[in-house]
């Protein structure tokens, strides 16, 4: 039931955003971020990342290659998907640094609060064939703001809380691109 109920809604946010209009506001062009596997360096697709008005930010994704179900999806820090080692361990993609939290809030929340970080997104939804092609919407950011940053996708869903696992429980990071300037 969750699983049909989370598609039905993903395909209802497609169709709204692919007819291209809401309530008359448009899509504008964007930026293609090509998006590289953490542990081969080979490429799993893009997303273009585009301004909707002044309203908020569209990820529209055309990737492949992944473990079915949603996957945690944030704008991280730092423009910089490089391998880091943090308290003894290699992290993939850990040179991203946090999640996007210009605000100080140090809180995981939902893309739709003003009270957590500005880099949490909607859950990517990856079908049974291992494709994420559904645009997601970010009421709170602004384009400008995340260019030059990283955007992550991580092994596990998005609970968008801190509890009762840190950032949402989405685990490892699995893949990364940059959001060019």
């Amino acid at each position: 039931m969750k699983k049909r109920l989370l598609s039905t809604l993903a395909g209802s946010i497609s169709l709204i955003l692919s007819a291209g209009s809401l309530a008359g506001h448009h899509q504008h062009e964007g930026k293609e971020v090509v998006m590289n596997n953490l542990k081969t360096n080979q490429s799993m697709g893009t997303v273009k990342v585009s301004s909707y008005d002044d309203d908020g930010v569209v990820f529209t994704p055309n990737l492949s290659g992944l473990t079915p179900g949603i996957h945690g999806f944030h704008v991280h820090q730092n423009g910089d998907c490089s391998t880091a080692m943090k308290d003894g361990k290699k992290i993939l993609g850990g040179a991203a640094g946090g999640h996007f939290d210009p605000e100080d809030t140090n809180k995981h929340r939902a893309p739709w609060s003003e009270k957590g970080h500005e880099g949490d997104l909607p859950v990517l939804y990856v079908d049974e064939n291992g494709k994420a092609t559904q645009p997601i919407f970010a009421p709170e950011l602004e384009l400008e703001d995340i260019e030059g940053r990283a955007l992550m996708i991580h092994a596990g869903g998005d609970n968008y809380s801190d509890s009762p696992k840190k950032l949402g429980g989405g685990g490892e990071r699995v893949a990364c691109g940059l959001i060019g300037k």
